[in-house]
């Protein structure tokens, strides 16, 4: 308050006239007293401050950039963060990074750079080249913004066991902020709690939650390492198939009719009339056959609309399909598919190891087993094996979740693999394409293929027959005349065939044990989710 503004003790004087007292003028002195040296100190700590800026040694070596908007190009060779080695000691390199975190400690500021699924330290040390300014402004920089530093390499004396880059660290020359994070929802070592933290009482984030905030969750280091590793997967596949003379196809999504039958699909108008999403890319994985394209795979994201609450199920997943011609016998398709997994195994385990090392951190799993010869089992020898631990199953019985887990630990007991394949179906629980084994009544040839005790593929022979697909069709409810076009497909000679559909996100959750599928989608889609 100004102290003009003060209001000030009168004494009423015999006249009517009024008159300030003198403990009332004492206390005014007081008051500008005290202002004018309030405006001195703000004056000299202004004046301290503009010398300070003016004798900053670091001047023009830190703060926060301009937009950058592509204005320029200034021809700098920058160096990723997981391109760091020990070969660069004492070379000069500009990095770019996410703050991971940072704390000033005396007279350094230590900050740790995340980026391409590595971390590696960062020290801003007060010199006579480095101001004090420049320490505090580097502490000052909040968690998650985007970080430019230039600076020498350094061996260091111990192991930075914080880092994924253990050996070395970066002594700053220059840290300028390209964009400065706001406060994130949750913090990124929370969300990345190992099962001993969790135990230990530490802070940590749960799915719904992570969920919620995905992109801030995606940037974990364990969630970089499992989408690299999905990565990994759909490029194996790709890399298996087309050395064997398979092609690329692109299924429409907006069809006409139910591919797989029954009420799971999704119904979206259509103009004037009524579509569905694509339960699979079957009929026309099949039409591609019939058109002499002998050898066809796809990626792509698969509908169901099953209102299922369960850690493996989501309504929109990406499918891995794949179909084929064969000569004789679709154990051809079979044993071509089951060594097409072993390759994707040995793959990943020669690729990506330091990705499922990150991974295993947080979610602990044991190592992944496999046979050389994949073990191919008739579905009654799997019927047989549950019967002995005590399950009643009959023998036309479709394997329920529980009897499928407790035969896959069953199998690895016996046989000491995580991977196989169940041969020979029930025809009533397979859909009307399915060809009836011809030598069991009652049987199809048609297969699933396991991972840790759960289905990840479903396949079978293909009826190529048009009479007798047309029969099938009609015998599950499935009306001829609603899939009329792909019956049609078949009646112009169509080669047996076969194939299947991997659901990549269970591929993934199954093989690192991640619980629940919707740790290994980016954008999980399930019956109460569709955000983000």
């Amino acid at each position: 308050m100004e102290p003009e503004q003060l209001e000030v003790e009168k004494i009423k004087l015999a006249d009517g006239e009024e008159k300030v007292s003198k403990k009332a003028l004492k206390k005014l002195e007081k008051e500008r007293e005290k202002e004018r040296r309030k405006a001195e100190t703000a004056a000299r700590l202004e004046a301290e401050k503009i010398a300070r800026e003016e004798n900053d040694v670091s001047a023009g070596k830190y703060g926060t950039l301009e937009m950058i908007n592509s204005s320029a190009k200034s021809g700098r060779k920058w160096t990723a963060i997981n391109n760091l080695t020990l070969e660069m000691t004492e070379k000069s390199v500009l990095i770019r990074g996410r703050l991971h975190n940072s704390r000033m400690t005396g007279k350094q500021t230590f900050m740790v750079l995340r980026g391409n699924c590595e971390t590696v330290q960062v020290i801003v040390a007060q010199s006579h080249q480095v101001s004090k300014q420049m320490l505090k402004f580097s502490a000052g920089i909040p968690k998650e913004s985007i970080v430019d530093i230039e600076g020498i390499v350094k061996v260091v004396q111990t192991p930075v066991e914080s880092c994924t880059i253990s050996t070395i660290e970066i002594l700053a020359d220059t840290v300028f902020v390209v964009t400065k994070a706001e406060k994130v929802p949750i913090q990124i070592e929370d969300a990345s709690r190992t099962p001993e933290e969790i135990e230990q009482g530490k802070p940590s984030v749960d799915i719904d939650t992570r969920l919620n905030n995905r992109v801030i969750d995606l940037r974990t280091l364990t969630n970089q390492a499992i989408f690299k590793i999905q990565h990994g997967i759909c490029s194996l596949f790709r890399e298996y198939l087309e050395s064997h003379n398979f092609i690329e196809i692109h299924s429409p999504k907006l069809i006409s009719a139910a591919s797989e039958g029954g009420a799971s699909v999704f119904k979206v108008d259509y103009f004037n009339g009524k579509a569905f999403l694509a339960q699979s890319p079957q009929f026309y994985k099949q039409m591609a056959i019939c058109s002499d394209f002998a050898r066809v795979y796809e990626i792509a994201p698969v509908f169901r609309a099953e209102n299922s609450q369960t850690h493996r199920h989501m309504t929109e997943f990406i499918g891995l399909d794949l179909e084929m011609s064969f000569n004789e016998h679709y154990h051809e398709v079979v044993h071509f598919i089951a060594y097409m997994f072993n390759h994707i195994f040995k793959g990943l385990e020669a690729k990506f190891s330091k990705e499922l090392s990150i991974v295993q951190r947080q979610y602990p799993f044991e190592k992944f087993e496999f046979l050389e010869q994949p073990l191919i089992l008739n579905y009654s020898q799997g019927i047989e094996m549950l019967r002995v631990a005590g399950f009643a199953i009959g023998d036309f019985d479709d394997l329920s979740t529980e009897m499928e887990k407790s035969l896959g630990k069953l199998v690895k007991e016996k046989y000491k693999t995580d991977f196989y394949v169940l041969d020979k179906f029930p025809l009533a629980v397979r859909p009307f394409y399915t060809m009836p084994d011809p030598n069991n009544p009652g049987y199809s040839n048609s297969y699933d293929f396991f991972i840790r005790g759960e289905e990840i593929l479903s396949g079978a022979q293909r009826v190529h027959d048009p009479t007798l697909l047309s029969e099938r069709a009609a015998s599950l409810g499935v009306e001829p005349e609603s899939i009329q076009s792909y019956i049609d497909a078949f009646k112009f000679g169509a080669p047996p065939h076969a194939g299947g559909g991997i659901g990549l996100e269970r591929v993934v959750m199954l093989y690192m044990n991640l619980k629940n599928i919707r740790n290994s989608s980016l954008f999980p889609r399930d019956p109460k989710r569709l955000n983000p």
